[in-house]
C-alpha cells in the first residue's frame, strides 16, 4: 500500500512508518520540515493549513493516518490551547480537502483523536457505544473542558469532509506506551528510577494506555477491515488506577520504592516539566468495544506484562 503520514516526526510518526515500511508499504510522511529524517519513510514539506503541492501526494494513495496536531506535552496557557486546538482542526480539514480533490482518492483515512473526549470517570468504563463524552463534569477543573472541546472539533472536521469515496476512522487513543526518549513511557521509567513512582493525589485515578506494538498492529488492522469506521479506541482492555500502574511498573524495572506526591506536587512537578496536571489526574478509564468486537486480539492486553516487555527493551544495548 501506498500510505501517506500526515505529521509523522514524533515518535508515533516515527514507530509506525518505520513498523509500516518494514511490513512492505511505502510510507510518504507530511512535515512541516521538509528536511527531517524518518527511517523508512519519503519525507514531503507541508504547512499542516493549506493545500499545495503536497496534495499530490495524496491522490492515488490508498491510506492516508493524519498524526498532525500540536503536542499536548506543554503547559496550558491560552496562547497553547489555541495551537492545540487551530493545529488540529486546521490540519485536519485541510487533508479533507485534499482527499476531497483527489481524482483517485485513498480507501480509509485514520485520523488521530484522542481517548481523553471521554469524561473523567473512576466508575464505569467508557467504550464508543456507550462511553460519556466529557465536557460536562462538575467535579472536575472548568478548563479541563477544553480539551474535550479540542478532541470533538478533531473529529468534526474529518466528519464534515466531503469525501464519500473514502473510508474515516477516529483513532481515540489512549497513553502511548513505547521505548524511546521523550515519549510517555520514558519520562514515567525515568521518574520511577529516580524513586519518584509512586501513586499522585491518591492514585485513584484511571490510566487507559497501549502498547506501541499493539497500536501499530491496530492500525494495520484498521487500515483493512473495510467494515469498521467512526470513532474506535486505541486501548488496552485493561486500563487501571494509576498507584496500580506505577507500582507495577516500579516491579518490572527492580525498584523498590516510589515516594506519593500530592496534587499540590503535581501541579509544582507540572511546572518544572512545562506540562499540565490533566494530563496525570484526569481519570480516563477507557476500553477498546470496537476493536474486540472486531476481532482485534491483544499481544499485550495487561500492564504487567507490557510494563516488563517495555522494561527489557530499554535494557537493550
Amino acid at each position: 500500500m501506498r500510505i501517506v503520514v500526515p505529521g509523522g516526526t514524533g515518535q508515533l510518526g516515527v514507530l509506525l512508518a518505520g513498523a509500516l515500511a518494514h511490513a512492505g508499504h511505502e510510507v510518504i510522511v507530511l512535515s512541516r520540515r521538509a528536511d527531517a529524517r524518518v527511517p523508512g519513510a519519503r519525507v514531503v514539506g507541508w504547512d499542516g493549513r493549506s493545500t499545495g503541492r503536497w496534495a499530490a501526494q495524496i491522490d492515488g494513495a490508498d491510506a492516508v493516518i493524519n498524526l498532525a496536531g500540536r503536542s499536548v506535552n506543554c503547559r496550558y496557557t491560552a496562547a497553547n490551547l489555541r495551537d492545540m486546538m487551530d493545529s488540529r482542526v486546521r490540519s485536519a480539514t485541510v487533508v479533507g480537502e485534499a482527499i476531497a480533490r483527489a481524482a483517485s482518492p485513498p480507501r480509509v483515512w485514520l485520523q488521530m483523536s484522542t481517548a481523553t473526549i471521554y469524561a473523567h470517570s473512576r466508575g464505569r468504563a467508557n467504550d464508543e457505544a456507550t462511553g460519556i463524552i466529557g465536557g460536562a463534569e462538575a467535579d472536575v477543573p472548568a478548563y479541563w473542558a477544553y480539551s474535550v472541546g479540542i478532541a470533538r472539533n478533531w473529529e468534526s472536521a474529518q466528519t464534515r469532509a466531503p469525501t464519500p469515496d473514502t473510508r474515516k476512522v477516529a483513532l481515540r487513543t489512549s497513553i502511548v506506551m513505547a521505548p524511546g526518549r521523550g515519549g510517555a513511557f520514558d519520562l514515567m521509567l525515568r521518574l520511577t528510577r529516580c524513586g519518584l513512582g509512586g501513586p499522585v493525589a491518591g492514585g485513584r485515578q484511571y490510566l487507559s494506555w497501549i502498547h506501541g506494538h499493539d497500536l501499530v498492529r491496530a492500525v494495520e488492522f484498521l487500515l483493512t477491515r473495510d467494515d469498521v469506521s467512526g470513532p474506535v479506541n486505541l486501548a488496552a482492555p485493561n486500563p487501571l488506577p494509576y498507584g496500580e500502574f506505577m507500582a507495577t511498573l516500579r516491579r518490572a524495572a527492580g525498584v523498590p520504592v516510589g515516594l506519593p506526591a500530592t496534587a499540590w506536587m503535581a501541579e509544582i512537578g507540572a511546572f518544572v516539566l512545562r506540562s499540565d496536571t490533566e494530563l496525570l489526574l484526569k481519570s480516563r478509564r477507557v476500553v477498546p468495544g470496537r476493536l474486540l468486537a472486531a476481532g482485534f486480539a491483544f499481544d499485550f492486553a495487561d500492564w504487567p506484562a507490557a510494563a516488563r516487555d517495555l522494561v527489557h527493551r530499554t535494557r537493550r544495548p
